[in-house]
C-alpha cells in the first residue's frame, strides 16, 4: 500500500490541538511537510515539536474568520514550492445551543471560518494541485451531516453547508486528480468534547462523569475516540492509496450514527 507523502506539502487548519494536531503528526510520519495553521502560535509551536523532523515544517498563526486576508497571508508566508497539495479543513465547532436562539450574525461568523476560509484555501492551492496532478482536500466536519445532533443547531447548519460544498468540489475537481472527502468524527477526546460535556452537565443537572457514561453507552464500541484514530484516517485519505476515494463521508464514530 502506497502511503508515502514524501515531497508533498500539507496544510492543516486547527493544528494546535485535538484532531488537527493528530492529523499533522500522522501526515508528517508519512513523509509530508506540514504547514500548521491556527490562532495560537504558542500551541502551534508545541505541535511542531511533536512532528517527525520538525525543521521541515511550518507553523503559521492566523484566524480563519478573517478569510478576506487569508490568501494574501499565505502568499506572504509560503515560498512557491511550499504551496500545499493536501488541505485539511478543520475549523473549530460553533457554540452549542438551540437553533431558534442563534442570532443571524452567528451564521455569518461561522460561515466565514468554515465555508469562506475553505474556499480561499482551495482557490489558492488548486494551481499547485493541477501542476502536480495530485490533490487531496479533507474536511473534518461532523456526523450531523447524516443525522442532526440535538442542541447543536448552528453547527448542524454549517457542517451541512461544508458537506455540500465538498461534494460539489469533488465533482468539479476529480478530472484534475484532486479528491475531496469529509471525515465525520464522533465523540472524540478533545477540548471541544470537554466543553460539550460541561454544558450538558449544567443543562441536565448531571455530573460530568454521568454525562460521559451516558454518551459512551450510545456508542456500540462503548468508548470515546482518541484524536489519533481520526488523524490516521485523514492521513490515509491524503495518500496515493486513497486516489479512487472521492466525494464521500467517512464516519469515525464507533458506529454511533444510526445510518450507513
Amino acid at each position: 500500500m502506497n502511503l508515502d507523502l514524501s515531497g508533498k506539502w500539507a496544510l492543516v487548519c486547527g493544528a494546535s490541538q485535538g484532531i488537527g494536531a493528530s492529523a499533522a503528526r500522522a501526515l508528517s510520519q508519512q513523509g509530508a511537510s506540514v504547514i500548521l495553521l491556527s490562532r495560537s502560535q504558542e500551541k502551534l509551536n508545541h505541535t511542531l515539536k511533536d512532528l517527525k523532523d520538525p525543521a521541515k515544517h511550518k507553523a503559521l498563526s492566523f484566524d480563519l474568520s478573517d478569510f478576506k486576508n487569508l490568501g494574501a497571508f499565505l502568499k506572504d508566508h509560503l515560498n512557491p514550492p511550499e504551496w500545499p497539495t493536501i488541505l485539511v479543513n478543520n475549523a473549530g465547532g460553533p457554540p452549542a445551543g438551540p437553533l431558534v436562539e442563534v442570532e443571524p450574525e452567528a451564521f455569518q461568523q461561522a460561515l466565514s471560518s468554515h465555508v469562506c476560509a475553505a474556499q480561499v484555501l482551495i482557490q489558492s492551492s488548486l494551481p499547485a494541485m493541477k501542476k502536480n496532478q495530485y490533490g487531496r482536500v479533507i474536511n473534518v466536519i461532523s456526523t450531523s451531516v447524516k443525522a442532526p445532533i440535538a442542541n447543536l443547531g448552528l453547527s448542524n447548519t454549517i457542517r451541512g453547508a461544508v458537506a455540500n460544498w465538498s461534494k460539489s468540489l469533488a465533482n468539479e475537481l476529480g478530472p484534475f486528480g484532486v479528491t475531496v472527502n469529509n471525515v465525520l468524527p464522533g465523540y472524540t477526546e478533545t477540548p471541544r468534547l470537554k466543553a460539550l460535556v460541561k454544558k450538558a452537565s449544567e443543562k441536565l443537572g448531571l455530573s460530568e462523569e454521568e454525562v460521559k457514561e451516558n454518551w459512551k453507552n450510545s456508542i456500540p464500541v462503548r468508548r470515546f475516540a482518541h484524536p489519533d484514530e481520526t488523524g490516521d484516517v485523514i492521513a490515509f485519505l491524503a495518500s496515493p492509496a486513497a486516489g479512487y476515494i472521492n466525494g464521500i463521508n467517512v464516519p469515525v464514530d464507533g458506529g454511533r450514527t444510526a445510518s450507513l
